[in-house]
């Protein structure tokens, strides 16, 4: 007799679309009914919820996940798409079908940045950048969160070719964007009035990141060193250099405390994964740590600073301990295809990840656990 197919979990689903983008919806979206009664209601489901999960900070209608991605142009048949799930800490589970679908036509959504304030997203299209807003859904009684195109237009991001990396500042008062063309494009937000524009910054801009106070923008390229831009003078005042060959991935700041900050760099080493640390006042490595034996091809930190997660191209995910950079959780073939995206949610107790093999995934983050494998 063969082997039994096993089911997937609950909080993993699948959704028919090649998936490039994941983010947790901002707790400033999240479009309630203000009634009174109605408000009053919520509260009390909310306190509820809190005394059944132990730790939990809010109920489970709080939390969605956006989804971006597609087949692409063509005649594949599949969708290029903006999709909105929901999940469930109570059930650990993701919503089976989306809550929402906003379907691009022929135009794949590659990149995705959701604003921190909660005014909606940016997706990067094959040539065009474009802003979609949150939309209040009426139906009957219930109050549905879907989205909408918006009526304001990114000018000076269209016509100027595929951007691969979109990035806000911590107050969303700054837009940095980066082209395949290695082009990088910084704006205020909202006015989209340009800080600077650095024609040839890389050959090819793949990463960004700001430092936790807005002051700093590291940005990586495709090959040759990961440099590090001051946003008030618009000028490069570091270069992040590279040792033996290594490929920079990703990049990522950390606030470990009041007066200290941590730049991460995911890379790809001829033995694998490696973390490498970086100084932000002297913009010198610390330290460099193998992680894993397979390349990483997603990387993120959580909010409160105590973990780092890394996708695999085998689809592995792995929770590592920032402090003693070890792995915590490690999820083997969490999905069958590469790990495109991770992102921790706002309240550091799950991460999400997404792959081209057109599934979501959502890991709850437990800081007790010791070396988990699953």
């Amino acid at each position: 007799m063969g082997k039994k197919k096993e089911t997937d979990p609950p909080a993993l689903q699948r959704y028919g679309v090649p998936l490039y983008s994941a983010a947790w919806l901002p707790p400033q979206s999240r479009h309630e009914d203000h009634d009174s009664s109605k408000q009053q209601e919520q509260e009390q489901e909310q306190d509820k919820v809190r005394e059944e999960i132990p730790h939990a900070s809010a109920s489970s209608y709080e939390y969605y996940v956006v989804l971006a991605g597609g087949g692409g142009e063509g005649r594949s048949g599949i969708p290029n798409a903006v999709l909105l799930s929901r999940f469930d800490f109570s059930s650990n589970s993701l919503s089976p079908q989306p809550v929402a679908k906003l379907n691009l036509g022929s135009d794949l959504p590659y990149r995705m940045v959701v604003h921190p304030g909660g005014d909606g997203l940016i997706c990067a299209l094959p040539n065009s950048c474009r802003f979609f807003e949150w939309d209040e859904i009426k139906d009957n009684e219930d109050h549905k969160l879907g989205l909408k195109l918006s009526e304001k237009v990114l000018t000076h991001l269209e016509d100027v070719g595929q951007q691969l990396a979109l990035v806000f500042n911590s107050d969303s008062s700054v837009l940095a964007v980066g082209g395949e063309d290695g082009n990088l494009r910084v704006f205020k937000w909202p006015s989209m009035e340009i800080i600077f524009n650095e024609a040839q910054a890389h050959v090819s801009l793949k990463d960004l990141c700001f430092s936790p106070d807005g002051k700093f923008l590291v940005s990586l390229g495709g090959r040759g060193p990961g440099r590090v831009w001051d946003v008030t003078s618009s000028m490069a005042v570091a270069s992040l250099s590279k040792e033996n060959d290594e490929i920079f991935a990703s990049c990522r700041f950390s606030q470990i405390s009041d007066q200290t900050q941590v730049l991460y760099i995911a890379a790809i080493t001829d033995k694998g994964s490696s973390i490498m640390t970086w100084n932000t006042s002297s913009w010198k490595r610390v330290s460099s740590k193998h992680v894993f034996r397979e390349p990483v091809s997603s990387f993120n930190i959580s909010p409160d600073g105590k973990f780092l997660a890394i996708g695999t191209a085998q689809g592995d995910v792995l929770l590592i301990n920032s402090t003693n950079m070890r792995v915590q959780t490690m999820i083997r073939k969490a999905h069958l295809g590469i790990v495109t995206a991770l992102t921790f949610s706002h309240d550091s107790r799950a991460l999400v990840s997404a792959s081209m093999d057109s599934s979501a995934r959502v890991t709850l983050v437990d800081d007790k656990k010791c070396g988990t494998y699953i």
